[in-house]
């Protein structure tokens, strides 16, 4: 049975996770199509074959209107709701044609799915049960709001259950297998198969192979992929690793830039530090800057091998920093003044990510919070475990296609 598929995702993480399970699918010959309901879909242009079958604009927000409602207000202004409309007679044209939906996000997307009136399938991204629990039991919240998160027994709410339950919806790809065991209560059928974020991280030797000198500690950097906010985030983090050189480490950070900015604002704010830069031997692109004990290696190419040169991560990232626990390894978080990388966010995320997280409230902080890590062994075995459990193991995009194609034929 060939597959008639729209996709639908709304963000481009989410536009991310669709392409590689879109991928398996065309590689199996099923007919796609995509529509991404946030910002441009620029992932999509890596399928070819699969066309964009409704209209598509970058709002204001960049797709973070969830955690400011002035970000929200920007997207109306900039013509949210007639956008929303548009892509909603786009999906309906698209199923009087016949075929599934493929909903990758949250409710926005599998509201669609749901109101196409054709069979659909969801990949949950937004959501995890470790928001509110973990292995063991309800996780300790301070404040009654903070305890009303979980009124309905699920982070999943009534009505979004409502819509996995719904006889058209025939399979839901929770995050992580918490998630998916809690859904099953009710009757959805949620598949534990992975977590798509985590294929294709294998090294790539995409960065030059070595760096002159003695270092004591490496460091994944990750700075986040919004701007101006990653340059915000930068400045952070430039200061915590001198922060570790000044009190007696030699650390080098491998800092993974977003490919979608440019490295030049990164190497003026080092320089506007007083970090220098150094001619890096076989540089394939990447920038090299000193400062005391310490060493910057800046790469727009090399994200994959970022994340396994580094011991520790010191990230302000979203799915970035999570790939990095997912790999058994622990990062430190320092709250940012957002729109994404904001306190809340980090305490949720440290939520998410259980012990493989720590936050910092301070640059200066991160000192303490590395120190502590390094000297407990027993604490790092039990973080090479918790990021796996977490965040599942590699190949979760060719186990959902399959079992997509298996539970649509059904």
């Amino acid at each position: 049975m060939m597959l008639k598929l729209l996709c639908l995702s709304n963000g481009h993480g989410e536009d991310a996770i669709a392409v590689r399970i879109l991928r398996h699918l065309q590689d199996d010959g099923h007919r796609l199509a995509a529509l991404p309901l946030v910002g441009e879909g620029k992932a999509y242009a890596r399928l070819k074959g699969v066309p964009v079958v409704g209209p598509v604009r970058q709002m204001p927000s960049g797709g973070f209107v969830y955690m400011d409602g002035r970000q929200l207000l920007r997207d109306l202004r900039g013509g949210l709701l007639q956008l929303l409309g548009a892509q909603v007679r786009a999906v309906r044209r698209w199923t009087r044609q016949g075929g599934a939906i493929l909903a990758v996000g949250d409710i926005v997307p599998l509201a669609l799915a749901w109101l196409s009136g054709a069979d659909y399938a969801f990949v949950g991204t937004a959501k995890s049960e470790y928001y509110l629990r973990d292995d063991r039991g309800p996780l300790d919240r301070k404040s009654w709001a903070q305890q009303w998160e979980g009124w309905s027994g699920s982070v999943y709410l009534p009505w979004e259950r409502w819509l996995m339950a719904h006889p058209r919806c025939r399979a839901v790809f929770p995050r992580d297998g918490l998630t998916a065991r809690t859904l099953q209560k009710w009757g959805i059928p949620a598949f534990d198969l992975g977590n798509p974020m985590m294929d294709n991280l294998e090294p790539q030797g995409a960065i030059a192979p070595e760096v002159p000198g003695q270092f004591s500690l490496n460091l994944t950097l990750l700075p986040g992929s919004r701007t101006p906010e990653a340059y915000e985030n930068w400045g952070l983090i430039a200061d915590a690793v001198e922060a570790l050189a000044v009190n007696g480490e030699k650390p080098c950070g491998w800092a993974a830039i977003a490919p979608s900015l440019e490295l030049h604002p990164f190497c003026q704010i080092l320089e506007n530090r007083g970090w220098q830069e150094i001619p890096l031997k076989g540089s394939r692109g990447e920038r090299q800057f000193n400062r005391d004990n310490a060493t910057i290696i800046l790469t727009r190419d090399g994200f994959n091998d970022c994340l396994h040169r580094g011991e520790v991560a010191i990230a302000m990232a979203g799915t970035a920093t999570e790939q990095f626990v997912g790999l058994g390894k622990p990062a430190i978080a320092i709250p940012g003044t957002g729109p994404q990388f904001t306190p809340a966010f980090a305490e949720a995320q440290s939520r998410l990510l259980g012990p493989s997280l720590l936050v910092a409230e301070t640059p200066a902080d991160v000192v303490k919070r590395v120190r502590s890590l390094l000297n407990d062994p027993e604490r790092l075995r039990a973080i090479a475990k918790n990021g796996p459990h977490r965040l599942g193991q590699p190949g979760a995009a060719r186990r959902i296609a399959n079992c997509l194609i298996l539970q649509m034929k059904n």
